[in-house]
């Protein structure tokens, strides 16, 4: 109560204290006002619709338009997704960035090629993604470079790009080393063991035949120790890998010789001199055990193993006749 005997009122009177109702937010108190201009600037301000004592607020029309847009790209990402077209989505985005960057004067006109011999030149290009249509400017020379050399006959491969309009793209091939065999499927492979052809044509026949598993991995080293000894490589029809620890030699007369798992040079000499001194790889014998390094086992034919028995029988006779 004042000094005249009235009551105290609040510095600010509540218009709904007084049952007025919510007029324009300019007319709110200073802070509200302030805060109204930082949210909505002057060009986007707000307007203000009423429905009894509510207040309605539409978004500046620069927010509808962006939210229709988004709408509709979400509708048509979701519609590709649904309908299985986002393969085809992406492929037209990628020939239409491919369009523009060509008609702005990066189109690929000249192509440099070197190195390939068994991969042609159509099969280079396609794999790297080199096409009528195909831009210098987006092609992805390292995507380019590791595609080719999935390609079992591509060792490396570089893929330069020579702006404006120019693409240079070396070839270094895996060569024909040898064939392999293994559960009764033949290959064509290269020296690092990758299989190049999983079928033999008659230009590879003359190739060292290597059988087992794990040989094709073991081929290298084994077969440049046997390139040493010339009259075994001569009569050498296969090397075979036995349990991916040691090797077994198949000549073409059907004779087996058994290699030991270490010094194979050791017993490679060995057996050549046995040929030379006592013509053993021209025997009637079926194998030769080289394993143990100071004794040769020598297994005979059955032709040749009866023949030896009735021998023996024959001596064992004629010594009972003369007893």
């Amino acid at each position: 109560m004042d000094s005249g005997g009235r009551l105290d009122q609040p510095l600010m009177r509540s218009r709904l204290n007084a049952g007025e109702e919510i007029g324009s937010p300019f007319d709110a108190p200073r802070r509200w006002r302030v805060l109204d201009r930082l949210l909505w600037p002057t060009g986007h301000r707000r307007r203000i619709r009423r429905w009894g004592s509510r207040v309605a607020r539409v978004p500046p029309p620069g927010l509808g338009i962006a939210g229709s847009i988004l709408l509709l790209a979400a509708t048509l990402g979701y519609g590709a997704i649904a309908g299985g077209h986002v393969a085809d989505v992406v492929a037209w985005l990628k020939d239409a960035r491919d369009e523009a960057a060509n008609a702005a004067g990066f189109r690929i006109a000249a192509v440099s090629l070197t190195g390939p011999k068994e991969v042609s030149r159509e099969e280079v290009l396609t794999t790297a993604g080199v096409t009528g249509r195909a831009s210098l400017l987006f092609l992805d020379a390292d995507a380019a470079r590791a595609r080719l050399m999935a390609n079992p006959w591509i060792a490396d491969a570089a893929v330069l790009k020579l702006y404006p309009d120019r693409l240079q793209i070396t070839i270094t091939e895996r060569q024909a080393f040898a064939l392999w065999q293994e559960n009764g499927r033949v290959s064509v492979i290269a020296a690092d063991g990758t299989v190049l052809e999983p079928f033999v044509e008659d230009r590879y026949l003359g190739l060292p035949l290597v059988v087992g598993r794990g040989a094709e991995r073991q081929a290298k080293d084994f077969l440049a120790v046997i390139d040493r000894y010339p009259d075994i490589r001569g009569v050498l029809r296969a090397s075979v890998l036995i349990a991916q620890r040691r090797w077994n030699l198949r000549l073409n007369n059907g004779i087996d010789v058994r290699l030991p798992e270490g010094d194979v040079a050791l017993a490679l000499e060995c057996l050549v001199m046995l040929d030379r001194e006592k013509k053993l790889l021209s025997r009637d014998i079926v194998a030769v055990d080289l394993r143990l390094p100071d004794r040769v086992s020598v297994r005979l034919s059955d032709a040749a193993a009866a023949a030896r028995d009735d021998a023996l029988k024959d001596k064992k006779k004629k010594r009972a006749g003369d007893a």
